[in-house]
């Protein structure tokens, strides 16, 4: 029986990473590696510069706040880890191979992680983003600014305690002739669809 690209992949991992790896799952096609925020650097260039791994290309990086995970609302999660990581999608063109790396910050109330702009350059809009949505800062990162909210915004949009209508709103003051920010005067409310069928509908389909 010949061995399979991820199941090649995934030996090489295990054997070159040894004690690094917190955890290495196949699901759907696709190789997790979980490893600790601390080790981010050497693990991210073991799996740039070693001929058996060979993850030249960043595809993405993105921010996850896990702090409601597997609940059914915001006051039930059932997430008892960590709550911010940062995920990189990695393509080895040699290898023909994806991998998905998943570093979770050890602090919650300041996640911090090291940039990989100095292994992957395309590393670089893709942490800013990940700073201005979710917070997360990126130690050594050469111009951490905000990339997607406006000058002076308050808090992180996609951090799962922002309420959805946000804190303030923008209008146009007639009186100062200029646009200024105001608190916002939407009343927060909790938003469920409401679907509607009639009884046996599609049963005859």
């Amino acid at each position: 029986m010949s061995i399979t690209r991820i199941e090649k992949i995934s030996s090489a991992l295990h054997r070159i990473l040894t004690d690094k790896i917190v955890s290495l799952n196949e699901d759907l096609g696709e190789l997790t590696l979980v490893i600790h925020s601390n080790d981010l650097s050497n693990v991210a260039e073991t799996l740039r510069d070693h001929a058996d791994l060979d993850f030249d290309t960043l595809i993405d990086l993105c921010g996850v706040d896990y702090s409601h995970y597997g609940g059914t609302s915001a006051s039930d999660s059932k997430w008892v880890g960590k709550r911010f990581a940062v995920v990189y999608h990695l393509l080895s063109i040699k290898h023909n191979c994806r991998l998905r790396v998943k570093a979770f910050a050890e602090i919650d109330e300041l996640p911090v992680v090291n940039s990989v702009i100095g292994i992957w350059p395309a590393a670089n809009w893709f942490e800013r983003e990940a700073f201005d949505l979710y917070g997360i800062v990126f130690s050594g990162h050469p111009d951490l600014r905000r990339i997607l909210t406006d000058y002076g915004f308050i808090g992180n949009p996609f951090r799962k305690d922002f309420p959805l209508s946000g804190n303030v709103e923008m209008i146009y003051d007639e009186d100062q002739k200029r646009v200024i920010y105001q608190p916002v005067s939407i009343e927060p409310r909790e938003i469920t669809p409401h679907v509607i069928r009639e009884e046996h509908y599609g049963d005859n389909v």
